[in-house]
């Protein structure tokens, strides 16, 4: 039974797309069958792994408004052992249209449940708000990372954040559970940077990773090449510290790290 987990953060530019792409490609790389869903209208998951998604015919949007199998759409990735859902433009309208559907908080938790045995991880990209794809997504998972940013409004919206986590955990989804709280473009050279990882792991206590992810030239040019980091530039210090954080997760949950 695979582990269903959210990456989300209603703020743009925390560096989710990101964390999506390379951690679901570190857990690949250790060997723990994969798969990121794209669950972001502007799917840069998909694009970010390789695809065009203007290309693309039939997505997680298709899955969840007109009830196509997901097992029917699923792509395989350059990455061993990682596959993608992808998302199209058209995920936009699955917001207006979901509305008057039965059920429609549990959409994408009945597509999931589809596939869920197939994969040891399965990965979501939510889209940086608070509406119904992300409710969808949370109400779906296992947990939630949420990526935070080391700039000065990091703490920003947290509250609310976890405020809808346990809206959620209420009304839908009482086994959700919060992953952690990821430390995201970290320059060791920067004061303010120490100070918000020094607020957040206050704030946030034992929610936060041990593993911080830098800012990384290999890590912003990679997805110009449709590749995760690990397979663009396996020694960078983004590479590794993804694959930190895949090998926390594994901790914090009990598996072996490596196979």
């Amino acid at each position: 039974m695979g582990k269903i987990i959210a990456i989300a953060n209603q703020k743009g530019g925390v560096g989710k797309t990101t964390t999506a792409i390379n951690l679901a490609a570190s857990f690949a790389a250790l060997e723990y069958k994969t798969l990121l869903v794209d669950a972001d209208p502007q799917a840069n998951s998909t694009s970010g792994l390789g695809f065009d998604p203007k290309q693309i015919e039939n997505s997680v949007y298709e899955c969840m408004v007109h009830n196509l199998d997901p097992t029917d759409l699923i792509i395989a990735t350059n990455v061993k052992h990682l596959d993608l859902l992808p998302s199209h433009i058209d995920l936009v309208g699955a917001e207006v249209e979901m509305v008057s559907l039965e059920n429609r908080e549990f959409r994408m938790k009945e597509v999931l449940g589809k596939i869920k045995d197939k994969y040891d991880f399965i990965l979501l990209d939510c889209s940086p708000s608070l509406g119904l794809i992300t409710a969808n997504s949370l109400v779906a998972s296992d947990s939630i990372i949420i990526p935070v940013q080391c700039e000065y409004f990091a703490l920003e919206g947290l509250g609310k954040l976890f405020y809808t986590v346990q809206l959620i955990q209420k009304g839908y989804n009482p086994e959700l559970e919060i992953e952690g709280v990821l430390l995201t473009m970290y320059d060791m050279r920067m004061r303010l940077c120490n100070q918000v990882v020094e607020d957040v792991r206050n704030h946030c206590q034992e929610l936060t990773f041990e593993t911080i992810i830098p800012r990384n030239v290999r890590i912003s040019e990679s997805p110009s090449f449709g590749l995760p980091v690990i397979a663009h530039d396996a020694e960078s210090k983004g590479a590794i510290s993804y694959l930190n954080l895949a090998q926390e997760i594994l901790e914090r949950n009990g598996m072996v790290v490596t196979k």
